[in-house]
């Protein structure tokens, strides 16, 4: 007897199916006859998929600038697991750690190269804030819950160092082979200076930010050093933030064939509560209204971010993996939504995370009660 089966869920491709579960896992999948503990009948018209994966958020709750609480932007959102973008540095990760254990939500972590973390803004103007023997030995204490490296790349953050906190994180990462994630915001360092040093699996986050530093030139087309890049294999990751998502910028990306390999919100307390962020499903419906496929969409916060930051048995529905599974509808309402600069964008449809499963086990989410889902 399984645990749950799930009957009648619609797939993102609108094939549908029923998924069995137990002991954490997906265990069968297709038109299912056993017997379970607990059935949930989707009825063939809301929609099932991998669990979502928020592959840049802001969720140590103790941080005192960029902060949450990662159930809030977690399951409680349909997400279910979080990936926190280098609120922390070594000095940080055991109290972080600790806090994460205690979430519904799976938490995972980058590593800020400086050992204070996001205690202050420009946490790599000072480069004695990078301790590489403590750096290594967190790194070693813990392989399943750091899944990668951050750097902050702007003007505010390095100073007067520029270039200099990159060199020295492209040298720490060699001992580890985990992807290493740049910021980009405000010039000194130039966005070309940083692409040509990025390698196959790192990744430009805040890809599609309308500052002077981004990937388009002045005559409004990639940037040959981002098109080398993305050649040689650097992701590209949309990280929203309350500054660094442009609907211009993506419309021109998209214009010229360059997406986004993973859409993530960049979420912490403020701009989920005030916007324009709100939740990772409210930056994945921007999306729609640029034009994306829902297909592309779905896997840009499933498969491609699992694949990306190595989370094993995670990111697809298939026997085997781990039985994190996020059920929502795409309802058709208007919407207005904006970007970082103010910008407004009406789609015909928004995704509606209503639950959500981590470890086999059911959360309802916030617009899963205002919509009776389970009822």
């Amino acid at each position: 007897m399984y645990e749950l089966i799930i009957k009648n869920a619609r797939l993102i491709d609108d094939s549908i199916t029923d998924i069995a579960i137990s002991n954490g896992k997906i265990v069968d999948m297709g038109t299912i006859h056993d017997s379970a503990k607990q059935y949930l009948d989707l009825k063939g018209i809301l929609y099932a998929s991998a669990g979502w994966i928020d592959s840049h958020t802001h969720c140590f709750a103790r941080s005192p600038i960029y902060f949450d609480e990662p159930d809030f932007i977690g399951v409680n959102s349909g997400v279910t697991a979080v990936v926190d973008a280098g609120s922390i540095g070594a000095l940080d990760a055991d109290e972080f750690y600790t806090l994460a254990q205690q979430a519904k939500t799976h938490v995972y972590s980058f590593l800020n190269i400086s050992k204070i973390g996001l205690i202050r803004q420009n946490e790599l103007s000072d480069m004695n804030d990078i301790d590489e023997t403590l750096f290594h030995e967190t790194l070693n204490k813990y392989p399943d819950f750091i899944v990668g490296i951050k750097v902050r790349l702007s003007r505010s953050v390095v100073g007067e160092n520029g270039i200099k906190p990159l060199i020295k994180a492209k040298s720490m990462q060699k001992q580890h082979g985990l992807p290493l994630m740049i910021h980009i915001g405000n010039n000194p360092p130039d966005l070309d200076e940083i692409a040509d040093l990025l390698e196959k699996g790192d990744i430009i986050t805040h890809c599609f930010n309308g500052k002077p530093n981004k990937i388009l030139d002045k005559e409004n087309n990639i940037k040959d050093s981002i098109k080398r890049a993305i050649e040689r294999g650097v992701i590209l990751d949309i990280g929203h933030g309350g500054e660094s998502f442009s609907f211009a910028v993506a419309e021109r990306a998209k214009h010229l064939d360059v997406y986004p390999n993973t859409i993530s919100s960049d979420i912490y307390s403020k701009n989920r509560l005030q916007g324009p962020v709100y939740s990772l499903a409210n930056v994945m419906t921007k999306f729609i209204c640029l034009g994306y496929s829902k297909q592309r969409i779905i896997d840009s916060v499933t498969k491609n971010a699992a694949q990306i930051l190595h989370l094993k048995n995670k990111g697809e529905l298939k026997v085997g993996y781990d039985a994190d599974i996020t059920i929502f509808d795409l309802k058709n309402e208007k919407i207005a939504l904006s970007d970082a600069e103010g910008v407004i964008r009406q789609s015909e449809q928004r995704f509606v995370p209503l639950a959500c499963i981590t470890a086999g086990q059911l959360v309802i989410t916030e617009e899963g009660h205002k919509n009776g889902f389970n009822d």
